[in-house]
Parts: C-alpha cells; sequence; structure tokens
C-alpha cells in the first residue's frame, strides 16, 4: 500500500492546528476517524480513492493525533467539532464536499450534516446509526439505565480515570484491545479490574493489523495522551442540552449506511429496530442505502478496506 505517497500537512482551523492526511486530485471527500483512532484508520481509503479521481483528505479529529488537543471538556462540544469541519472545509476552498465518518467520525458527521447541510453533498457513514435526540433523558443517563456504572462510556466520565488506568497498562496494549474488539455485546470496564486486567495479557492481532499498525496509533497517544478522545463521551450529557434546538430535525442531505452485524453499536438496545423499521428513514429522508455486513465488527474500514472503500466509491459516484 502506498502509505508513504500521503502528503500531510497542518492547517489553522476554528482556533486550532489541524493535522491532515491527504492524496489525490479531484472532489473532495472527507474522511472522519473514531476513537482511539487517527487519520490512520483511513490509510487504505484515502490511497483507493485518489487512485479513482477523488481528493480524499483525512484529518486527526480535536483532541487526537498531531492535531491540538485542549485539555477543557468544555473545548468538545460539537459546535467546536462541525466548526473544525467547516473551517477545513473553508481552507480546502470548497463550497460542499463528501464525507464519511465512522465511529466519533460518524456522529460528528450527523451533526454536521444536521447543522450546515449545505456544506455536504453526500454522506456514507459507517457503524453509528444517526441517533434523535431524547427530548426527556440525557444520553449518558440513558446508557447508564440500560447497561449500569461499567458500561464503557458510563466509565469514561471521570475525568483522569480512564486515563490514569490506560497510563497503567500502556498505549500500545489499549490500542490492542479496542481494535480487536470483535464482539456484538457491550464493553464493560468493572471498576475494580479496569480496562483488561493485565498489560501481559497476549492479545492475538487479526490478519488486517499489524504490528506497525499498532505502533503507529500507540506512538501517537503516547504523545497526545487519551484525554481529547474521553472529552468526546464526557461532554455528551452537554451536548444533549445544548443541542435542544435541533430536536426532531430530519437530516436532509442524500445517505448511505454500512454496519457489520457483529459491531457492538449496531447491537445496542433497539438501534436495528431503528435501522430497519422505518425510524431511521423518517429522520434521514434521503437515506439511500443501508447495508450490513456479515460477520464484521466495529472497526469495518480497517477490517474489510477493500469492500468499504467500494462501497464509498459507488455511492459518491452518483452525484
Amino acid at each position: 500500500m502506498e502509505i508513504g505517497t500521503i502528503k500531510h500537512r497542518t492547517l489553522q482551523v476554528n482556533g486550532i492546528n489541524m493535522h491532515v492526511a491527504e492524496k489525490g486530485d479531484g472532489p473532495v471527500v472527507l474522511l472522519l476517524h473514531g476513537f482511539p483512532e487517527l487519520w490512520y484508520s483511513w490509510r487504505h481509503q484515502i490511497v483507493f480513492l485518489a487512485a479513482r479521481g477523488y481528493r480524499a483528505v483525512a484529518p486527526d479529529l480535536r483532541g487526537f493525533g498531531d492535531t491540538d488537543a485542549p485539555h477543557d471538556v468544555d473545548s468538545y462540544y460539537m459546535f467546536h467539532l462541525v466548526g473544525d469541519l467547516i473551517a477545513l472545509i473553508n481552507s480546502l476552498g470548497q463550497d460542499k464536499v463528501f464525507v464519511v465518518g465512522h465511529d466519533w467520525g460518524a456522529v460528528v458527521a450527523w451533526y454536521l450534516c444536521i447543522f450546515r447541510p449545505d456544506r455536504v453533498k453526500a454522506l456514507v457513514n459507517l457503524s453509528v446509526a444517526h441517533t434523535p435526540r431524547n427530548p426527556v433523558r440525557r444520553p449518558v443517563d440513558s446508557l447508564m439505565a440500560l447497561y449500569g456504572d461499567d458500561y464503557y462510556i458510563c466509565r469514561f466520565q471521570e475525568p483522569g480515570e480512564a486515563e490514569a488506568d490506560f497510563a497503567r497498562l500502556g498505549a500500545a496494549f489499549v490500542i490492542r484491545k479496542f481494535l480487536t474488539y470483535h464482539e456484538p455485546a457491550p464493553i464493560l470496564i468493572p471498576k475494580d479490574k479496569g480496562f483488561g486486567g493485565s498489560p501481559n495479557e497476549e492479545i492475538i492481532l487479526p490478519s488486517w493489523l499489524s504490528e506497525d499498525d499498532i505502533s503507529y496509533f500507540a506512538n501517537k497517544f503516547n504523545k497526545s495522551g487519551f484525554t481529547g478522545g474521553l472529552n468526546y463521551y464526557r461532554i455528551m450529557n452537554r451536548n444533549w442540552e445544548l443541542t435542544a434546538p435541533w430536536t426532531g430535525v430530519q437530516i436532509k442531505v442524500p445517505v448511505k449506511f454500512v454496519v457489520g452485524d457483529m459491531d457492538l453499536s449496531y447491537n445496542v438496545h433497539r438501534v436495528q429496530e431503528y435501522v430497519h423499521k422505518g425510524g431511521f428513514k423518517r429522520d434521514v429522508p434521503f437515506l439511500q442505502e443501508v447495508v450490513v455486513m456479515e460477520g464484521v465488527g466495529h472497526f469495518i474500514n480497517q477490517e474489510r478496506p477493500n469492500e468499504i472503500s467500494q462501497h464509498i466509491l459507488d455511492f459518491i459516484n452518483k452525484f
């Protein structure tokens, strides 16, 4: 894979320095990663799309990698994250772009389409379906009621707690543990055991992940720490409070959604019913395709790179 031919630069956007990886010429495809990830999660898609007449642009999102990571949780409102992307689109000299999101990148992409649909040609989102705002209950409260205090998102709420656990285990172990997670069951982190017990536990890598891949992620997280990424979880309830004006809003851009049937986020309470029984289409009226990939887990763009690249290309080629 021609990863060495990917260009890197730092842009000033929305008051922060943002690192972007890019390759190719043509219509821009913005690729938004999740947690605990980086632009590097899109390495296969960048090369594939660039070879087929597109300009693939994958930033490290605020809080990750070589992009600035403000320490304060109040610097991670959805308005900051979408603001970063609008500034990025502007600095690329674009009026509208194609957007592809995964995990937290998918959540940010949904909000980009809610706040600024005028800047998005079409969206391919992976793993995380749109979640309409519940007008009566905050999201972390709902997850706690469903799964209890040990649910990873609930466990991530306390500043410093997950960071201390991750420091004990080491970034490489944490990355291995997350990226190899291939269960439909929720991630539970018991308070007494922490995240995965002992750093000496052997974790076998699947064929789609190499030791070099783990090293790349781990080196960046060793530098940046995990607080930036964890702040996305810590501000969920406050984002919910501030997005009250958008309760019930429809997402009015063309959308394709791709998910693995072993993905923990696809197996969250009532998500499949929402995706397949009309709720999703009601809230995202220009939803054109839903693809469920059998036997595939959460890190779908890395686990099945060729198929995901083709899914993206087939959809954006329509526009």
